[in-house]
Order: C-alpha cells, then sequence, then structure tokens
C-alpha cells in the first residue's frame, strides 16, 4: 500500500498574530493565498518545494495537512529535535507527540519515509493521527514572527519514500535518510580516541592531558589512523564554582592549561591528535549582542545572539585561534541550550524557554542557527567538527560527526543504557547519510561494572561509528587495557555499520548484527547481580 504520494495538501494553515486560519486555494492545488500571504508549493519529481512569500504579515507557522487511510495497524519512528534521550521508538499512533523532521512508518510489510531535507528554512515537525499526518513548519524568528519583507523563504523540501517489500525496517530506514541531505561531510579516515570527561568531570590540568595522551597512544594500533585526545570542559580561564556551565572568553586556558598551544604540540608529540571543547554562545565577557542575560546561575554571564554579525565574527576568530594552536578536532556544545533554553525532550510542548526574538528579525530561527553552523564550519578548514547539543537537521553538512544521544555516564550505567544504547541503535540509519554518528563516550570508572561496560565497548567499537573512550587511569588494569586495545583495533578500521534485530520491540535493543556476525548483550544491572 503507497501511503505517501506526491499530491498536494488538503488543507493548509497559517498562524499570524491574529490567530489561526485556513488559506486558500490559488489558481491550482499547489498555490495557497491569505492576504498578502502566499504558500507555493513546486512538485518536483518525488520531492515538493514549499516556499513562503509574506511581504507584510509576520508570520509563526505555516501548517500542511493530509487525509490518509492508514492500514489497521502501522508502527511510527521519528526522530528528535536535537540529541536523543533514550525515548526513541517505534509507536502507534499517538497524537501530541511530536515527530521531528522526518518519521518512518511500518505497515508489517514495508517501511515507508516521510520527511523534510537538511537544512531547512523552518523548524519542522510532524504529527499522525488515525486519520492523516500534519507537517507545521515553525518559521518565527525567536518567538515572535518572521519579517520576511519581499525575500522568498525556502521553507522545506519534502520527500518521501516507499518501502520495498523484500528490505528490512532498518534498510528502509538507511536508503530514506540517504535521500535527506546532499552534502554529509565524511572524514578521511575512521575517527577514534579518548575524552576526558566521564572520569575527570572538569577536574583536570596540563600534565593530566599529557598522561592521557600517552595512555591514549599505548593502547592505539601502531599502524593506520592516529587516535584524538580531546580536552573536554574544564580548560577555559572562567569557572566558577567547579560547574561546567561557564562560557568564554576562549583565548587562554586557565591556571591548570597555562598554554594551549603547547600543549596542542606536545600531545603531537605524544602520537595522537588533539582535540578541544567549546561552548560558542556563553560568554562572562561583557557584550552589546546578547541574546538572553542569564538569571538563574547569578554569575553575570551572556548568551550572545546568533543572529548579530559581530557574534559570528567573534565565533570565527575563536575557531581560528583552536586551529593555529594546533587542535584537529573541535567540539561545539550547548547551542540548542543557549538558544532555546531548553533540552530537547522538553520540546514537545513549545520550543522556547525565552520570550526574546532575535536581534536580525528578517531569518527564521532555523536559518539564523544553520548560518551559525556555516560560520564554525567555514572557519575550521579542514579540521574535524563533533556537533554536541546540536540539531542535527540543521547541522548535517556542516559537522563531520553529531552527538545523537544525551550524556552517558562515567557515574551511573542506567544513564549510558538509556542514552548510549538507545540512540545508537535508532539513529543509526544516519550514520554517514547526515553525518558520523557519535553515540556518545565508554566512561570506565570503578563506578560501573566493568561487565556491563565490556559489552557498552565491544558494541560501540563494533559499530562501525566513531568510538570514545573516558578512562579513569587509576582503575585501567592490564585486563581492561587488553579489552581497550581490542576495541581501538577494530574501530580504527573501516567497519559496516550495525544494526540492531530487536528495535521495533524494545527501547534498549540486546540482539545486534556487528561485522556480519549477531550478538547478545544483556544491558540490566539488576539481572547482571543476578547471574553472578
Amino acid at each position: 500500500m503507497t501511503l505517501f504520494t506526491s499530491i498536494p495538501p488538503d488543507t493548509v494553515y497559517v498562524e499570524t498574530m491574529k490567530g489561526k486560519a485556513p488559506m486558500t486555494r490559488g489558481t491550482s492545488t499547489w498555490k495557497w493565498r491569505k492576504d498578502d500571504t502566499s504558500v507555493d508549493i513546486i512538485k518536483n519529481g518525488e520531492q515538493m518545494e514549499v516556499s513562503l512569500h509574506s511581504p507584510l504579515t509576520e508570520v509563526f507557522y505555516i501548517v500542511l495537512r493530509w487525509n490518509v487511510h492508514w492500514p489497521q495497524q502501522v508502527k511510527i519512528l521519528g526522530d528528535h529535535f536535537e540529541r536523543g534521550y533514550g525515548d526513541l521508538e517505534w509507536r502507534g499512533h499517538v497524537i501530541d507527540r511530536k515527530l521531528p523532521w522526518y518519521f518512518l512508518v511500518n505497515t508489517g510489510e514495508t517501511t515507508n519515509g516521510l520527511g523534510v531535507k537538511t537544512r531547512p528554512g523552518a523548524i519542522c515537525y510532524w504529527h499522525t493521527d488515525p486519520r492523516g499526518y500534519t507537517l507545521t513548519l515553525d518559521v518565527r524568528n525567536g518567538t515572535k514572527g518572521v519579517r520576511l519583507g519581499d525575500r522568498i523563504l525556502n521553507a522545506a523540501t519534502i520527500i518521501y519514500r516507499t518501502g520495498l517489500t523484500k528490505e528490512t525496517s532498518f534498510e528502509a530506514a538507511c536508503e530514506f535518510c540517504k535521500l535527506l541531505c546532499d552534502d554529509p561531510l565524511q572524514t578521511d579516515e575512521p575517527v577514534y580516541g579518548s575524552n576526558n570527561w566521564y572520569y575527570a568531570y572538569g577536574n583536570s590540568s596540563y600534565n593530566n592531558i599529557i598522561e592521557d595522551s600517552k595512555l591514549l597512544a599505548e593502547l592505539a594500533p601502531i599502524s593506520g589512523p592516529r587516535p584524538y585526545m580531546v580536552i573536554d570542559d574544564g580548560w577555559q580561564p572562567v569557572r566558577l564554582n567547579g560547574q561546567s556551565c561557564n562560557g568564554g572568553p576562549w583565548d587562554r586556558g586557565n591556571n591548570r592549561f597555562v598554554d594551549m598551544k603547547r600543549l596542542a604540540d606536545e600531545m603531537k608529540g605524544h602520537g595522537v591528535k588533539p582535540g578541544i571543547w567549546y561552548r560558542p554562545l556563553l560568554t562572562s565577557e561583557r557584550q552589546e549582542v546578547y541574546f538572553k542575560r542569564r538569571t538563574s546561575d547569578g554569575d553575570g554571564s551572556t548568551i550572545l545572539d546568533p543572529s548579530a554579525p559581530e557574534v559570528l565574527e567573534l565565533i570565527k576568530k575563536d575557531i581560528r585561534r583552536f586551529v593555529d594552536w594546533g587542535y584537529m578536532l573541535i567540539k561545539h556544545d550547548f547551542t540548542t541550550f543557549d538558544i532555546f533554553g531548553k533540552w530537547g525532550y522538553e520540546m514537545n510542548d513549545s520550543l522556547f524557554a525565552y520570550r526574546e526574538a532575535f536581534i536580525d528579525r528578517s531569518k527564521t530561527t532555523a536559518e539564523i542557527i544553520v548560518n551559525l553552523y556555516k560560520a564554525i564550519r567555514e572557519a575550521a578548514g579542514n579540521t574535524v567538527i563533533i556537533g554536541c547539543n546540536t540539531i542535527g537537521h540543521l547541522a548535517a553538512g556542516l559537522v563531520h560527526l553529531q552527538r545523537t544521544g544525551d550524556d552517558t555516564s562515567g557515574i551511573e550505567w542506567e544513564r549510558t543504557r538509556k542514552m548510549g544504547i538507545n540512540t545508537l541503535a535508532f539513529r543509526m540509519p544516519q550514520h554517514n547519510a547526515l553525518f558520523q554518528v557519535d553515540a556518545d563516550c565508554v566512561g570506565i570508572t570503578y563506578k560501573i561494572p566493568w561487565e556491563l561496560n565490556r559489552q557498552w565497548l565491544k558494541l560501540l567499537s563494533s559499530s562501525g561509528t566513531p568510538l570514545f573512550i573516558s578512562a579513569d587511569p587509576e582503575i585501567v588494569d592490564n585486563e581492561i587495557k587488553e579489552e581497550i586495545r581490542k576495541a581501538y583495533q577494530v574501530a580504527s578500521q573501516s567497519l559496516p555499520i550495525g544494526y540492531a534485530r530487536d528495535w521495533m520491540s524494545t527501547t534498549s535493543p540486546e540482539k545486534w548484527v556487528l561485522g556480519g556476525q549477531e550478538v547478545e548483550f544483556h544491558w540490566d544491572e539488576n539481572a547482571l547481580l543476578e547471574d553472578r
């Protein structure tokens, strides 16, 4: 049964300051009008390009509705606005459930896909119900209507794929995701290495990083691509109460990281590629172009407005400085939270916690975010970019790696089980289609049972995705060293992507196919204790 065809929507609505109102069909079923606002849909093969023209009226949303006769039983998988939070799963119709960017429908016979292509001009999300589906195009500027003037906004390109009976649901998902992005960034060789966050949690130093680099070089393969040693949060000069929520300036390290350029040079001398963490939009320096003055932390820090050209220039300057220092990987973080004031799992009811619009009212929020990611990418040159707490559908083509799930943990296994395994399974179809999927680290500490971390290490290293390990050197004995060495050897090779065979029946899949071999894992900590 064909669920999605390139037919015009049955109804189109526009929402402005006056409220939500239906639009009137124009000269064809592909053109819709309401006062000075027009929505045009251009059919191009299996794509539909949606544009908005509204020279006088400030538009908030465009809503497109299709009526559909669904099969009796369907399962639906959606995406997330940014990272996954352990909540990605196949479900039936949930009317109030936002499905950001795209969704997949399994009918029992085929798996079909419907979504918008990456880097649209709107924040896009779908709803399904027993009578059809709806696409909402959020074209706001912050929480205000966008002021387009005479400009025509390319709001989104809708794309669909009808599944084949001979393919599995995972194969169909992969083929669909390949259609979403025309220009995914690729690295020249596999990415793997170490990140100090999940054992240090910001309590680190120049000497600690050097020791981590030595250990990483010892455990990495002698030949092949060299590993990355990523310096996470904690190196920047402003740190209040030891918390990780503080930002720039980013022009130097603190008194524990005296010389960031020398540190990068020394790391290279030990045989690893230096990487660095960075929060672009938060600073303790006084800036005139701020988005919202933070008051909850009481630290006087400023969230910068990414629509301001001065801010983009400041960010480019920071990125070029990291490159000049010699860092070969830049992990930029927190842009979603700093722009929206919310984490992704809080966005189902409303996207924004802030009331402010941006300084530049002529662009949509989506366009402003894409321009921010473009600025970082352009300034980085050949440096590898990891997006963390970034919006994957807006970052695709502008980051090499995307942190697709919330943080794993070096303290609490349940967090790793919930966040890491879930996002690896359900966002694996995006791997190499939108970007490389980074499901986060293996946090090896005395607080996590090694029997559980050993399995997570095997899954992640054999999945064909980047592997980062965060290992407390105090507990890395010879047994753990040998396991890490094996994992790095596997992760340093180009592997076929792994997949979960049971992803339609659980949120924490245990039955995986890795390198063509079926492997079963046991993730429940209580069951593990019982087996002992």
